[in-house]
């Protein structure tokens, strides 16, 4: 598995509040699109398929 990066742990972090990407973008001051690219990449690192999955995953790992 790849490093998230800080960004990327803010973003999970978010996405384990049950936020979605509409108040992850508020929350963070980005744009959808920049959430949305930042969720693509951490699926990608963390191999798994949805927000759900990641979650747990990023629990299990003790990333968030």
């Amino acid at each position: 598995m790849m490093e998230l990066s800080e960004r990327e742990v803010e973003v999970l972090k978010c996405l384990a509040e049950g936020m979605d990407n509409n108040q992850i973008a508020e929350t963070l001051m980005v744009s959808v699109h920049t959430v949305k690219a930042h969720l693509c990449s951490i699926f990608a690192k963390l191999k798994v398929n949805g927000r759900v999955q990641a979650a747990v995953r990023a629990i299990k790992l003790g990333i968030i």
